[in-house]
């Protein structure tokens, strides 16, 4: 059937059109658009937190990333090998002309592609499911675009709970897992009256990763933790990762049953971190779903009001599980036990997949972990990955996804004001501190003891300010009455040459081997040591 947008009548395939505002919504299980001619640009639309989100020229194929052992922690690993561009649930094009067409799905387990002058939209699910099997289709300004997208997601899958934003001070970015408690306490003395809403413990207190209990180097417990924090006027964050299992935990050896597992009965992999491989609790067991909900239960009866749960697309990988849905919709179904377990805790979400979060969370981490570095050569050149941690893939992909700020607080990741333990200049600290102004979501890991006075006070200032924000292009925004564009610092790297090319492939092959990945790890543990005894807190 045709259908008319704008000036211009477009040929589609579906069951059903209907006129909304903003543009069409269609009814197919695999939708095709003719566009008029052949776009310069997609939007690729990642899958989960850290997955790159960008505009990019058709002209540059994006190739798979490197290691496939990161597949499962990075991207959706369905589709990690494909080359064309694609995206989850929506994606634009942009011609010649700056005119764009937008296909977004109002349902998940949905996709994208271009291939050529034809957009694809298609739900896994197909047909049979319960899917609505719905599309909205838009052309015009990017902007209202994602508006009237954002008002029709809204009506189907919520929007957060929490109208304000709260100011955090996070262990991970100075410390990692290298965190104990008395450490801890010092930093929050020396925070003095900065004025942090939230006291988050990130990483690295507890037994292991499924075993969510305080390890030795938090002799007072979890509560006596949080009881110290409220008693500098603050709310007690925690960090975790509820989805995850390893090896060594104890709901490995005991509840293997509770994981997903792939059609030839073995267990489906969750990636590779500290030093283990990585497994996914499958979120459709109820005997798993009481677990989670008693651990939420319990991090709130130690005093915690913020939670930042990590990792969480290992409840919406590809496998087979305990009740048959398809696996966004059970990552959505875990999420809502979780949920209702943390009560009114704040609850930010990270490493998780976006739409499915939409409606249960308050905050999202909607870009890559930014890190004392601008970009790396390493990832950008020869392993091509930009989900990787970085100051320019982090912009990049946060940028990109502002349009999410209707359902749900946009979380950046940290600032930073200190020049110890930071490669980082000047200007490339003020992108990320101006990328929080414009999020209106702000954090930090500095250190007291690292900074100066200036820089004491220049997060002092930081924290107070309350700039309005106007947005002026699609990268450019106006702060107060600075002029802010991120736009050349977001670009794309070319692509390497073959000789690169094949460096790239040989450093790829080695990072799949475990126990050099287990080497790297060490060694760079034993360099924060060494730091960390050097820079004291």
């Amino acid at each position: 059937m045709d259908i008319r947008l704008a000036n211009q009548t477009l040929s589609i395939n579906a069951t059903d059109c209907r006129h909304v505002k903003g543009g069409h919504i269609a009814v197919a299980s695999i939708l095709t658009v003719d566009l008029p001619a052949a776009p310069v640009r997609y939007l690729y639309s990642g899958w989960q937190s850290w997955s790159l989100t960008a505009w990019v020229e058709t002209s540059r194929p994006i190739r798979p990333m490197r290691p496939s052992i990161m597949h499962p922690m990075q991207t959706d690993p369905a589709y990690a090998r494909k080359t064309r561009p694609h995206g989850s649930w929506y994606g634009a094009v942009e011609f010649p002309t700056g005119e764009l067409i937008f296909v977004g799905a109002l349902d998940l387990e949905s996709h994208v592609t271009l291939d050529g002058q034809i957009l694809t939209g298609w739900y896994e699910v197909g047909q049979n499911s319960v899917s609505s099997n719905e599309w909205f289709i838009a052309t015009g300004e990017e902007d209202e675009i994602f508006a009237h997208y954002a008002e029709l997601l809204s009506e189907r899958l919520g929007k957060g709970r929490t109208m304000d934003t709260y100011r955090v001070w996070c262990s991970w970015y100075s410390l990692y897992t290298e965190i104990y408690e008395g450490q801890l306490l010092k930093i929050l003395n020396n925070l003095g009256d900065l004025p942090f809403d939230i006291f988050q413990i990130d990483d690295g207190w507890q037994i292991g990763i499924g075993d969510w209990e305080p390890n030795a180097r938090f002799p007072s417990g979890m509560d006596g933790m949080a009881a110290r924090v409220k008693e500098t006027g603050r709310k007690a964050g925690l960090w975790l990762a509820p989805l995850l299992v390893v090896p060594s935990s104890s709901v490995y050896r005991e509840h293997r049953d509770w994981l997903l597992h792939d059609e030839n009965s073995g267990l489906v992999s969750a990636g590779f971190n500290w030093g283990e491989q990585l497994y996914a609790l499958d979120t459709t067991h109820p005997e798993a779903l009481d677990w989670l909900a008693a651990l939420m239960k319990k991090v709130r009866g130690w005093g915690y009001d913020y939670a930042k749960l990590d990792f969480l697309y290992a409840g919406a990988l590809p496998g087979k599980r305990h009740v048959d849905m398809p696996r966004e919709t059970a990552y959505r179904h875990g999420l809502a036990v979780i949920r209702a377990a943390l009560g009114e805790a704040y609850f930010l979400t990270c490493g998780a997949p976006i739409l499915p979060s939409i409606g249960l969370c308050d905050g999202l981490r909607v870009g890559p972990d930014v890190a004392g570095y601008f970009a790396s050569p390493r990832d950008d050149i020869l392993l091509m990955n930009f989900a990787a941690p970085g100051i320019r893939n982090a912009l990049r992909t946060t940028l990109n996804r502002l349009w999410l700020q209707p359902l749900v607080h946009t979380d950046p990741d940290v600032v930073y004001f200190r020049t110890r333990q930071t490669m980082l200049t000047p200007e490339q600290k003020s992108f990320l501190q101006n990328l929080a102004e414009v999020c209106n979501f702000k954090a930090t890991s500095d250190i007291p003891a690292w900074l100066t006075g200036p820089e004491r006070e220049a997060l002092r200032g930081f924290l107070e300010s309350r700039p309005e924000v106007q947005k002026t292009g699609r990268t450019s925004y106006r702060i107060a009455d600075r002029e802010v564009d991120f736009g050349s610092h977001i670009d794309m790297p070319s692509l390497p040459g073959g000789l690169t090319n094949l460096h790239g492939a040989i450093i790829g092959g080695l990072a799949n081997i475990r126990p050099l990945m287990n080497l790297f790890d060490k060694a760079g543990k034993n360099s924060l040591k060494k730091m960390l005894d050097q820079n004291p807190v």
